[in-house]
């Protein structure tokens, strides 16, 4: 990188012997940087933050400093136009905005981009979260498996479905709350690699986490005499390994978490554990997912982590609106807080670890991307996949108000036979 900065110098001082309109000393530097960037920033870990909180707490830390180099992106938000860089380029980070829109075009627009090398570049998503205090508590930190797109379901107003619905989300497709997803649309549920996501893990828990008086108060009001449910939510923060579901509506009450938390277990066929709740991760995955079939990314080298900052829903006697809405719950700033202090860690294992461990990639040992086995693979959640020799066994819905299903026909990666999938549409 010195080099072609000298290089891009010797060009613009040359520019200037031979220019009769002298050139700024800010315009230089400006148009050095500039030139810099057209030689490929290659990080080894590139961290996602969704929104301001979360991307200044990795800000004038003493580990290294972030905002050394500050690289222009078209395509990121315009509230969050710069990726943030190490001056060796060895760490960068980005906002993508909040909600799945912003982070679906962030992402794609950083992988897209022809400023960065992200071909043997770790992940790290870490943002703050809504938590199940069945399995967790605010300011736990979480480490995902699953990413279950837990909206995208057919939504009826609770007090127009059937006596016998216990919630309004029914699986797109299905008819009953509970019956497997028949419209696929792919981007339901993702699965990363478990073997990262240990050593993440393992990284994780030699930091010392973050609390605060009001959340040690808060919490205490989960554990009564009367249940021992939410024993988990009244423990103090930890490090864990459980799930998180991609919303972009912010939900809070017991009735709606214990739906998504159905449906979690449902799509990944009994084995996700919901715990934590959020806004954009379905999103950044599937864009992941997409840069490594070109070949730009690698999917097996992402982390997403998460950190508790307020409950899903109330503890006993409590209202929903109260729990959303006016409690003191105090796990905002622990779970700031808590990204770094667990996040720093796994990033200084992976920079420290590279030659031994990291460069060649960690091997997954399990099942890695999306419901359709678009990377190879078959699919341990889900009715198989649409890439090799395991068939979708989907069928057309067949609703009376609903126009036929676009029903594809796609070609196995083995070539040895073609099977059906049915794909959601009006």
């Amino acid at each position: 990188m010195h080099f072609f900065l000298l290089k891009a110098l010797v060009v613009l001082l040359s520019c200037l012997l031979v220019s009769s309109t002298p050139i700024a000393a800010g315009d230089v530097g400006a148009a050095v940087r500039e030139r810099s960037y057209t030689f490929k920033v290659k990080p080894k870990v590139f961290i996602i933050s969704m929104f301001p909180p979360e991307g200044e707490v990795w800000w004038g830390i003493p580990e290294f400093d972030l905002l050394a180099t500050n690289i222009t992106v078209p395509g990121f938000s315009p509230l969050y136009p710069d990726a943030h860089c190490t001056a060796d380029g060895d760490i960068c980070q980005l906002i993508t905005g909040e909600s799945e829109i912003n982070a679906a075009v962030t992402i794609s627009s950083l992988v897209a981009s022809p400023k960065f090398d992200l071909s043997t570049t770790y992940f790290l998503i870490g943002g703050i979260a809504g938590v199940n205090p069945e399995v967790a508590t605010l300011g736990s930190v979480a480490f995902a498996r699953y990413a279950v797109q837990a909206a995208l379901q057919y939504e009826f107003d609770p007090r127009e479905i059937p006596a016998n619905f216990s919630t309004g989300y029914i699986p797109q497709g299905s008819t009953v709350p509970d019956e497997y997803p028949k419209s696929i649309y792919g981007t339901e549920v993702f699965e990363v690699n478990t073997a990262l996501r240990s050593l993440a893990v393992g990284f994780a828990k030699t930091a010392t986490l973050n609390d605060s008086t009001l959340a040690q108060a808060y919490r205490a009001n989960y554990i009564t005499p009367q249940t021992s449910i939410y024993a988990a939510g009244a423990a103090s923060p930890s490090v864990v390994e459980c799930d998180v579901a991609t919303s972009d509506v912010y939900y809070s009450g017991r009735m709606l978490s214990e739906a998504f938390q159905n449906y979690t277990r449902l799509v990944t066929n009994g084995s996700g554990i919901y715990c934590m709740t959020a806004q954009e991760d379905n999103a950044t995955l599937e864009a992941l997912l997409r840069g490594t079939v070109a070949g730009l990314v690698d999917f097996a080298r992402i982390i997403v982590m998460r950190t508790a900052s307020d409950m899903d829903r109330p503890y006993p006697g409590q209202a929903a609106t109260m729990n959303l809405f006016w409690a003191s719950q105090g796990g905002f700033e622990p779970a700031l807080r808590n990204i770094y202090l667990a996040g720093i860690k796994v990033v200084q294992g992976i920079l420290g670890e590279w030659d031994s461990t990291f460069a060649a990639g960690v091997n997954a040992t399990n099942y890695i991307g999306d419901i359709f086995g678009t990377l190879g693979g078959a699919p341990d959640f889900g009715p198989g996949s649409v890439f090799n020799d395991n068939p979708v066994g989907l069928k057309e819905r067949g609703l009376g108000r609903m126009k036929r299903d676009m029903v594809r026909t796609k070609k196995s990666a083995k070539g040895k036979r073609n099977v059906d999938i049915t794909l959601g549409g009006y």
